[in-house]
Formats: C-alpha cells, structure tokens, sequence
C-alpha cells in the first residue's frame, strides 16, 4: 500500500492509492499523527479528517458500535497494523547456559589443572620409571599408563556438573516465561465489538478498536479520545512530568500507550499497537535494533561496519544509559537475600582459607619427606613427576573449594521460590516479583483495605433514610412520593459510570452479576428493588449527552454528573459519603416530594439517628442529592467544584451492606496466631470500619487498642509545620487496628513510618493491600504489595508484588505460609550441605596432613558436590507447607538463618560421620581385614579400604538428608516425606547412582567393587546418623550456651552516595519508586529525550532543508530525535545538542551513515 502522508489526504478524503476492501489510512500516518500533541495535534486531525468521526470512517471502524468482530476484519487489521504484541527478549539457549555455567571461576580452576594433569600424565622423560620409583614408589608400568584416567575423570564430572546447572537454567527459565505468559493472560481490556461492550486479551487489541478507558487503567496502545468525562492521565512516565495531564476532544485527544488513567472514563479509537505504538517505538530503540543488526550482519559488512562504530558507540551509549537505570539498584535487598549473601561469603572465605592451607600442607609435606628425609636431589628427569605431584596437590586445594564454596544456595533459593510460585498460583497467588514470596515468610504487619478483600464486595442497599423515613428494609416504591423517586432512578442511572451494570445471572436460579463498581452496583440494584429501570433513563440520556461528570477520587469523596436541560439550565446529580455530603446539602426532600431547608440541627439529628445507626451495623452509607442551576443566572464556572457542590438537595440517605468473607475470621485469627497484626485501611466511616474490624476479628471486647480517621491520625502524628514526626507515629502505631475514612497518602505515610519505626526489638516486615489508582505509593512502599485481581486497577497491579486473584485475604494467609517455607526450605539445605562442608573439608584436610592425599578423590569430590548442591537443593527446596509453619512468630529481619538449633544438629552430625571416617581411615583395614589404602603410589590402582571410606561417607550423606528435613528439633524426620515425590525420587535416584558408581565406576571413580558384606556395614553406618539424630535432639540447645547463631541479617543496605547524588532532588527515595517496574521501564527517561527534543528537528529542517546531504524535503518523513550526551557534557550551553535523525523505517535497525553535518549532527539514512 502506498506510503500516505499528511499532506496527501486533507479533508477526510480517501487516499488515491486504496482500493475496495482497504483501509485509508497507513502505519506511517497513524504513527506520525501520535507523534504530535496538544493543539498540534488537533489540528492535524482537523486538517486531514475534518473530526475524530472522520478518523474512524478511515479506519472503517463505528465511534458508537466499534468494529463488528468479524475474524476475517481483525486478522487483516494484524497484518496491516500489526499485532498488540511487543516482541519478548530473545530467550537464552541451552548452548548459551551451558558457556555460563563453564564461567565459574572454580570449575574454570578445576579444568585447567585436569587438563594439565592429562598432559601431564602422557609425557615419559627418560629414565622416568627409576624416578618415579624413588619418588612415588610406582609398582607398575602399567598403572602409570592409567594415570590419564583421572584427567579425564575430573573433566567428565565437570561436564556433568555444567550439564545439570545449565539444565535447571533452562528449565528455570522456561518456567519464569510461563509464568510471565500467565501475567499476560491475566491483562484484560474493555472494548466495543457489535456494539457490546466486551473484555479481551490486550494482545487481541487492533487498529479501529473502540477501547473504553476508566479511572485506573494502563493504557495498552495508542489512541486518539472520542469521548471523555473528566479525564485526567498521568504521562509521566512519557514526559517526567508529574502533573496530570486533562485529556478532552477538543484541546488534547492524544492517548498514549503505558499512561495510567489518574481520574476519569471515556472512549478512544485505537491508532497504533504493538511495535507502533509509543511503547514499542522506545522498546526498539533501546534493543530490539540491536538484536536485529546483529542477526543480519554478513562478514561483508564487518568492514563497512568499521566506519559506523563511532557513530553507533553514540547511539549505544543511550542504549546502556537506559540500561543502567533498569539495573538501578533497590534500597536494600530481601531479607533473605541479605542474609544468604553474609553468609555465602563467610563460607566462601574459611572454604578458601582450607584449601590454600590444605595444598601448602600438602606441598611442604612432599618437599620434607623426598627431598629431606628420602634425601633426593632434584633433577630435569624427575620435574615431570613432582609437577604431577604437585598439580595432584592442587587439585585436591581446588576440590575443597568446589566443595567448600556453596555454589548451591542461589540455585536452592531459585528452586524453593520457582516451586512455591507455581504452587501458589493454584492458591489464588500470582507473584510478579520472586523475593516477594521469601519476604512474605517474614511478614509482621498487614495493612488491609476492607472493601472487597475482608468482604464479599456483593453490595446491596438494605436500609434507607427517604421522604423523612427511615426504613429498615427497601421500601415498597409506593410508599414513595413520585417525584423523589424520578429524581432518585434519574440520578443513580446517569451518575453511575455507564461501564457498571447488573446482568442477568449465569445460572437458573442464582444472583445476578454485578459488573463494574460495587457501590454502584448496589445503587443500580435498590433502582430494580423499586421496580424501575435504569437502563431506560441510560438509553434517553445516553453517555454522549452527559455535559460534564466530577469522577470520584479520594479527595472528593463524591462523585457528580451535569445534564444540561432543554430549556438551558443545569441539573447536576451527586453521591458520596452520606456525612460529608449532607454537609454540603441546605435543603431536603420531604414526606411530600417537596423541598424544605435542612438546619443544622435537622442535619445532626439525621447523623445521629440515621447515619450513625447504619455505619454500627457495618453499613456503607451513601447520600444521593441534586442541585439545580437556572437557565437566566448563566452557565456556571464548573471549575470551581467547591461552589458547584454546594447547596445540595438531599433525596436520600442509603445504608449498603457488604458482608464479611466467611473464611476471613479463621483467616485473621491464623494471621494473629502466627505473631501478624492484622490492620484495616478504609476509606469508609470509623463506626462501619470499626463494626466491620470486630465482626473480622481485628478488634476483640476489652481490646486496648485503637481506631483513628485520617484526620485525626494527621494531626496526631505531624508537628505545628505540618511535618510528621517519627517520633510521633512511633506513639500512635503499635495500637493503631482501624484507620478509618483514610486517603492513600494516609496509608503510604503508616506503611512507610511502621516500616522506618525502631521503636519495637524487632524490624518490622509489611505487606499491603491496594486496588486503587492512589494506592500505587504505599504497594511500592511495602516490603510486599498485594494487589486485586479481579477489582485493582491496572495501576496498583503494576505496583504490586503480588496479585490476589480472587481478591481474598484467606489467600495472603497462604502466602504466609509459602513465603515461610521458602525460609525453611533454604534453612534445611544450609543445615545439610554445612554437614557436608564441614565433615568433607576436615577429612581433606587431615588426609593431606597426615597421609599425604586426600581419602576423597577429585572425581568423588565432584560427586559429593553434586548431590549436595543440585540434588539436595531439588530434594530439601520442593518440601510442601503444613499448617505448623503458622504456629510460630515470624523470623524477622535479624534473626539468623541457622539458629542454635539447626548449629548443633550441623556440629552433632558432623562430629559423628568424622569420628565414622577416622575409624575407617585409620583402622578400617583391620576391622574388614583388607588392604592398607593408605600412603599408596601416584597411580597405584583403587583399593576397598577408601572405596569403603568414599561409600559410607556418601550414605551417611543421604541418610542425613532425612535429618535435615527438620530444623526446629523434631524427632519424627519421616513425617510427611512422602508427601514429597521429588524428595524421595531424589533419595532414591542418589543411592542407585552411588551403587553404580561403587561396583561400576572402576578408575575413574577410583572405586572398587564391595562385597555383600561391606555394603552392609557402610548401609548401617549411613543408617546411624539416623539414630544419631534422635540423641542430638534429645541435647536440649539451651544447655549449649556456647553454639553461635550465623547468618544473621545485614543493615538495609542504603543505595550508594553516587546514586544519592544523582536523585538529590527526591524528597525521600524508595527503592520500589527507583527501580522501574514492568510497564514503566521501556518508556521512561528515554522517551522525554526523544520527545523533548522534536523542535530540535524542526529547527534543524528550516536551517538546513534539503540542503544537507540525503536530507528530506519535508518534515513529515522524519520519525523521531535521539538525544545522545556528547563527551564534553556541554547539554545545557549548546542551543542544540548531538542528535541522531532516524527516518520511520529505520526503528528497529540502525543501517549507515551517510554525511556529517557540521560539527554536532549525524543524519542517518536508511540504505537497504
């Protein structure tokens, strides 16, 4: 189709170059148009479609229908505009892993020397046999000859190690796409199809939809409003600007992709998706045009692209500016992470320290016993063997590290969370963000909203205050004089967002369904309870002809809708919260439809004998009023709200109820019991908050606790300035159960005071729940966010950690219970494979000391070091919650990762499987009467006596993987194992592979076949650690005073000076409010450079024109500006900075250069 410009189509006339069947519009001009803004853009959508009907009639789509669904129109609406689909990074392959894995310094170590002994092992100097007699006291010709076998030992286990960890990469991988695929799913928007109004995937979104957009939502593509009421969005993540932006018809009609929708509803046609949209155009500049050059790169170009790298080190330079901030660092890490990582470099530091002891031992020793004691002189035909010799020594330093060093705690920590995740999405539990699952086990506060999550969010009105009577139950609607109940039905149907609504059950015989606002919802239904139809007025009054609506927020507490009579005068209907709004109100409708002056005192009564009886039944009490404005007084100034909402009529007063969740009680009171408080954050009256908390369980008779409004909490908590105090909201919290009547801004200030407070012993860990838009603060604040799955918006969702599916808060109670198995989980790995450092790195080293090798081969070390890193980290970090984890406080930040406890079951068991070793490697050839495997040659061949030290070390290895399962000091280890099949898959899989290794293995393994008999012995000797255990339990940790807890938690790791420099302008820094959250990291900083810096071009084509070489002769055909910080930083003193010029099809790659352009300008000219 042919490439359409603005100049080429004015006045909503047909492009020339179309033909039946296509569309009059293309990518280029509908991806130019939502370059512009404002005024420019309006009148460029004048210019060339006379209106926004005329943009629709282009893209044959209806303003009012939307597009009819038809399958064949969408699918040629993909393939002409392309799909709502930004397109994923490229995952890594499994080659890719596997180079990854091949980078740990260890293995690299371990390989280098294998390979050096491999060599090694093939060069025979002269008279190398006599030498090597007198040296090692080799037997046998033979036996040298075999001496590669080790070499190529270490080298396969290495391969088989870098295999498994690049396969559990992969495997990680996959499933972290999965569950990125599920977030995906979950992304719904509403839409105009045949005129229904229906939700479907974000990605099935195309060019000519008709998208409703409402308060909350994150816009998934580009768009220009059709219709708007009070909009307002915030672009800041565009433009850096944080002012809300006010998008009307007339004035600004741009919707941009990845805005949120801060107040307001309306609809916009969809204009560009996808890779057209603005989020996709700031996606491929900052990535995908990198992959896509370097797939098309031919050895041909490699010379030509030597002429572009200046150039493109520029344009790179933004690309890892942005970069950088996607990696900026969080404030502090998860509790877990900080803990693991101490502890990770306290082990990693004495493993280092044994193994450069162990080899120097082991080389002093040589240099002693040959060249002092045996008395032989160094020669040129002996160097090759004592470098054996001393290349053997190093690689037994090098395996005590790989044992030593716990490569596994990442891959136990990643393993524990990817498993618990899955779980937890089956429990109505979508993390978004993994730590949040750990620091959910840690969890000592909840702040909870009411609505929706401790409630059913099924509201219905029950009790009303009408025509100066107070029904307990909906009256019958007779008993209503005629005009109130016009003005009632009339002013709930047009001051509902036309989106909520009550359809028709799903089910013979059940409830309707309640679509949209819950409150709203309830109103709708009292207007049925009355035998009218609201759904009449909406058809008489349709949303088009609202003249203006104040949507509700949290500062309003209200919400308003203005119609405009035929006679010229006003009408403007509202609702909000009965005791604010009646203040608001002067008059009254009485028993006889007519209006009367509301006194004050008429107005307490009506507080204290309506309202107040309502909101202690745990009511929602709404009051509905009007107002009218006279033709001949001229149009109001609807800017000013505080005039226009005042001198209200009262029509009525609603009490609405939403009962509490029957599983929330139990739910709370688990909470309680596992050391959580449990807070409610309402926007709701303090006597419905408070009668609400008590039928939950949050307050109990006889508490001594406390229950403040917002109000009263500010000014409990700031000083004369108006500044909060720590040292006041420290007074306040710990008490605090209910805050009722709340703003956000009143939740993010007790979030984040709770969180900064040191007046309790033990840091406090908070989660929080949000729906709202404003809620966004406070979910970034806490240390984990929950957001609403079926009732958030958009917004809150990408705020949050995590996203509660079913909106319930029995199920962050069992994300308590995951995120405290986590904890466990590492716990119980730490506690086993700290038994086998410790044990595996003191037989090394005494070994070394005393007989001059260690009784653990490389290859058996390697073997050991699998079982107890990957195996173990598969079998201990996929153990299943019980319900025991909620009878116990949380850990806390401080608290250390082993525990006294878990100290003297490591030491205990340690101090049993050495005693076992020493046994066996010093007199085991005794007891089984066998030869003596001590003090053998360089490569003399495997003997029982260390294939039975190796086995029984092994088998107690996975016998004491069923002791580690506990850590609290239980003495039943087999209860629920078989409730986990991967534990005993695992279990089972070892021991079949140490039996083969064992009988099969040969030299390799340096392993020799057992008889029955001493398979036998090293079974029972494995089996009594299992015995052991029970005697270590029964020590009680109090009487060992001397134990030392480790891995304890590290201060909050405050981000660095340097960081802190650079955001100095912040008044606080949040590290959530830092680290750009999916759907915010595309677009943000970079976009404004791009943007920012249009008029830059437009100076750039008066000055130069089509003058300058390649220059095109319009503006229109250019795409966009990349601002690029020149090496001088001279930004602000230039009146033009470095800019690249791309032309449209040039986004997703950077081709050439052609001509430079004076001193500051590359023009960059597509060449394909």
């Amino acid at each position: 189709m042919a490439n359409n410009s603005f100049h080429g189509s004015k006045h909503g006339q047909l492009s020339e170059a179309t033909h039946e069947g296509e569309f009059s519009c293309s990518i280029q001009e509908l991806r130019l148009l939502m370059e512009l803004r404002g005024p420019e853009a309006l009148a460029k959508i004048q210019e060339c479609y006379r209106d926004t009907n005329g943009l629709c009639t282009r893209l044959r789509t209806s303003p009012v229908k939307g597009l009819d669904g038809n399958l064949e129109d969408i699918n040629k609406r993909k393939e002409q505009f392309g799909k709502n689909i930004i397109p994923p990074k490229r995952p890594k392959t499994f080659l890719e892993l596997v180079w990854e894995a091949l980078q740990d310094v260890t293995l690299i170590i371990l390989e280098v020397a294998a390979i050096i002994s491999l060599g090694l092992s093939f060069y025979h100097p002269p008279e190398a046999k006599r030498q090597s007699e007198v040296v090692a006291g080799v037997e046998d010709e033979s036996e040298a000859d075999a001496g590669w076998i080790e070499g190529a030992a270490i080298l396969l286990s290495v391969v088989c190690v870098v295999l498994v960890t690049a396969f559990n990469d992969w495997s990680k991988e996959k499933q972290f796409r999965s569950l990125q695929s599920r977030i995906e799913q979950e992304q719904k928007f509403s839409v105009v199809r045949g005129g229904q109004v229906i939700q479907i995937n974000v990605s099935e979104i195309v060019v000519g939809d008709i998208a409703q957009v409402k308060y909350g939502d994150l816009l998934p593509a580009d768009g220009i409003l059709i219709q708007g009421n009070d909009l307002k969005i915030d672009e800041s993540s565009l433009t850096g600007e944080s002012d809300h932006v006010k998008k009307t018809v007339d004035k600004d009609p741009m919707m941009l992709s990845g805005t949120h929708v801060m107040e307001g509803s309306g609809k916009m046609v969809v204009t560009a998706v996808g890779v057209n949209s603005q989020t996709g155009i700031i996606f491929t500049l900052l990535g995908a045009g990198e992959e896509a050059d370097a797939e098309e790169k031919t050895e041909k170009e490699k010379k030509k692209e030597k002429d572009k790298d200046e150039a493109k080190v520029e344009m790179q330079q933004l690309k890892e500016q942005e970069s950088e901030k996607k990696k900026l660092p969080k404030k502090e890490k998860s509790v877990l992470q900080g803990k693991l990582t101490k502890l990770a470099v306290q082990i990693g530091k004495a493993g280092l320290f044994m193994s450069v002891l162990t080899v120097f031992i082991l080389i002093i020793r040589f240099l002693i016993d040959v060249f002092g004691i045996q008395g032989v002189r160094f020669s040129k035909e002996c160097l090759a063997i004592h470098v054996q010799l001393l290349v053997k020594f190093f690689i037994i330093g090098v395996t005590v590290l790989v044992v030593a060093v716990p490569e596994g705690l990442p891959l136990a920590v990643t393993i524990s969370l990817a498993y618990s995740v899955k779980k937890m999405m089956k429990d109505n539990n979508l993390v978004r963000h993994l730590d949040a699952c750990e620091t959910m086990g840690n969890a000592t506060a909840i702040c909870s909203d009411k609505t929706g999550t401790l409630t059913m969010n099924r509201m219905t009105v029950v009790q009303t205050y009408i025509a100066e009577c107070y029904y307990r139950k909906v009256p019958e609607p007779h008993l209503i004089p005629a005009k109130i109940l016009d003005l009632l039905v009339v002013g709930i149907g047009v001051n509902c967002a036309y989106t909520t609504k009550i359809m028709t059950p799903e089910k013979e015989g059940g409830l309707p369904r309640q679509v949209g606002n819950k409150t709203e919802c309830a109103l709708l239904g009292f207007t049925l309870d009355l035998h009218r139809d609201y759904q009449t007025i909406r058809n008489e009054i349709p949303e088009e002809k609202l003249y203006k609506v104040y949507t509700f927020n949290s500062v309003r507490k209200s919400m308003s809708t203005v119609l405009k009579n035929p006679d010229g005068s006003y009408r403007i209907f509202s609702k909000g919260a009965a005791e604010i709004l009646l203040r608001k109100c002067c008059k009254i409708m009485d028993s006889k439809g007519e209006t009367k002056d509301l006194k004050p005192l008429d107005r307490d009564h009506i507080v204290r004998k309506v309202i107040e009886p309502m909101a202690l039944e745990g009511l929602r009490t709404i009051c509905l009023a009007y107002r009218d404005f006279p033709s001949t007084s001229g149009e109001p100034d609807w800017d000013n709200e505080s005039h226009i909402l005042s001198g209200l009529t009262c029509i009525a007063v609603v009490g609405i109820e939403d009962p509490v969740r029957p599983e929330v009680p139990e739910a709370i009171r688990k909470c309680q019991r596992a050391g959580i408080t449990v807070r409610m954050v309402t926007g709701d009256n303090i006597n419905t908050a408070r009668a609400i908390a008590i039928k939950c369980g949050i307050l109990q008779p006889g508490d001594d606790f406390v229950c403040l409004e917002g109000k009263e909490f500010n000014r409990r908590i700031r000083n004369e300035l108006g500044e909060i105090e720590q040292e006041r909201l420290d007074k306040i919290w710990p008490k605090l159960r209910v805050l009722a009547r709340s703003s956000p801004t009143d939740k993010h200030t007790l979030v984040k005071g709770i969180i900064d407070s040191t007046v309790l012993e033990q840091s406090q860990v908070v989660a929080v729940t949000g729906d709202g838009t404003n809620d966004g603060p406070a979910l970034k604040k806490a240390d984990v966010g929950f957001a609403m799955g079926i009732a958030g918006t958009d917004v809150a969702k990408e705020a949050s950690d995590i996203i509660l599916t079913d909106d319930n808060f029995s199920s962050i109670v069992k994300a308590v219970m995951w995120g405290r198995n986590v904890y466990d989980s590492i716990s119980k790995f730490l506690q086993f494979q700290l038994t086998v450092n410790v044990v595996a790195v003191i037989v090394a080293f005494t070994g070394a000391c005393i007989t001059q090798d260690s009784p653990l081969k490389a290859v058996q070390m390697l073997w050991v070091n699998l079982i107890m890193d990957t195996f173990a980290s598969l079998a201990l970090a996929t153990e299943p919650p019980t319900e025991a984890l909620l009878l116990r406080s949380p850990y806390g930040r401080k608290k250390p990762l082993i525990s006294r406890t878990m100290m003297k079951n490591i030491l205990g068991h340690a101090i049993y499987q050495l005693i076992v070793i020493f046994i066996l490697l010093f007199i085991g050839e005794k007891i089984f009467d066998i030869d003596n495997g001590r003090d053998t040659p360089l490569h003399a061949p495997p003997t029982e006596h260390y294939t039975i030290v190796f086995n029984t070390f092994v088998l107690m290895q996975i016998f004491n993987e069923l002791n580690a399962r506990k850590i609290h000091g239980e003495r039943n280890v087999f209860e629920g194992v078989l409730r986990n099949p991967i534990f005993c898959s695992i279990v089972l899989g070892t021991l079949t592979t140490q039996i083969i290794i064992v009988e099969f293995g040969g030299k390799p393994f340096s392993c020799v076949g057992l008889t029955i008999d001493h398979w036998l012995w090293c079974v029972f000797m494995g089996l009594g650690t299992l015995l052991w255990g029970q005697l270590v339990s029964s020590v009680p940790t109090s009487w060992l005073t001397f134990l030392k807890t480790a891995g304890h938690g590290t201060q909050r790791e405050e981000i660095p000076e340097k960081e802190l420099e650079k955001l100095n302008d912040m008044d606080a820094i949040d590290h959530a409010e830092i680290e750009l959250r999916k759907g915010q990291v595309l677009w943000c900083r970079g976009l404004n450079r791009i943007q920012t810096q249009f008029s830059s071009l437009c100076f750039l084509w008066r000055e130069l024109g089509s003058s300058a070489p390649g220059f095109p002769g319009s503006r229109a055909d250019f795409m966009c500006v990349c601002c690029v910080q020149s090496s001088s930083n001279r930004f602000t003193q230039t009146f033009l900075p470095d800019v690249l010029i791309l032309y449209p099809n040039e986004l997703s790659c950077f081709r050439s250069l052609c001509e430079v352009i004076g001193k500051q300008f590359l023009v960059c000219k597509y060449s394909c």
